[in-house]
């Protein structure tokens, strides 16, 4: 459920989650940063992009689309993998970093929602389940191996030359890629199937 339908349909729950939604994009971002500078590159410490501040992150169409779509996404943190020593290593677990952030979200909410014994219906499960939704379907977006999405660094982590090269080839033209899979609904299956594990890890999680 988008933001705006939810505005449409529950204006209090609305106003209620607009912040905590705003920050999971947000939290994405930085927790790229955190574990980039934990790893040896300060770059995103340097430009003030560790801080929970959102006007220092929200993308203007990034904010539009989860308000629309559901889903959405903040500036990309700058990283610089000649600081980390080990770039592959660094590659993979910086760019782990946002989704697995995006996963604990999720997991959080519904854990909060399960211990207080909130009932499964009413406006206190509207907001757990739409935090926990939007949070998994970022989760499910960002593991797909298309540039510039997180799924596509972590590939170039594991893969070898060729599929480097060619990722890197097509990642100034990634956001209409991407867009137009969208648009086309080509990349739903890959959004349900990697929400399918994320949702399965979380139950087995779940007390």
């Amino acid at each position: 459920m988008g933001l705006f339908k939810l505005l449409m349909n529950d204006p209090i729950a609305f106003l209620l989650l607009v912040i905590p939604l705003l920050y999971s994009v947000v939290i994405h971002e930085v927790a790229h940063g955190w574990v980039a500078n934990r790893m040896g590159d300060p770059t995103a410490k340097w430009m003030g992009r560790l801080s929970l501040n959102p006007l220092k992150h929200l993308d203007p169409i990034g904010t539009l689309m989860l308000f629309l779509a559901g889903f959405g996404w903040a500036k990309p943190v700058p990283i610089n993998l000649n600081n980390i020593p080990n770039r592959r290593k660094g590659l993979i677990l910086v760019s782990s970093a946002g989704i697995l952030a995006n996963i604990l979200l999720a997991f959080v909410a519904l854990l909060v929602h399960r211990l207080l014994g909130l009932p499964p219906f009413g406006m206190a499960a509207v907001i757990v389940y739409t935090l926990a939704h939007i949070n998994i379907t970022l989760a499910a977006l960002n593991l797909i191996p298309v540039p510039p999405l997180d799924g596509s660094k972590i590939l170039m982590g594991f893969a070898p030359a060729e599929i480097r090269y060619f990722l890197a080839r097509i990642e100034p033209y990634g956001f209409f890629i991407i867009v137009g899979l969208l648009f086309l609904g080509l990349l739903n299956p890959f959004i349900g199937f990697f929400r399918g594990i994320i949702v399965t890890v979380i139950k087995a999680l779940l007390p």
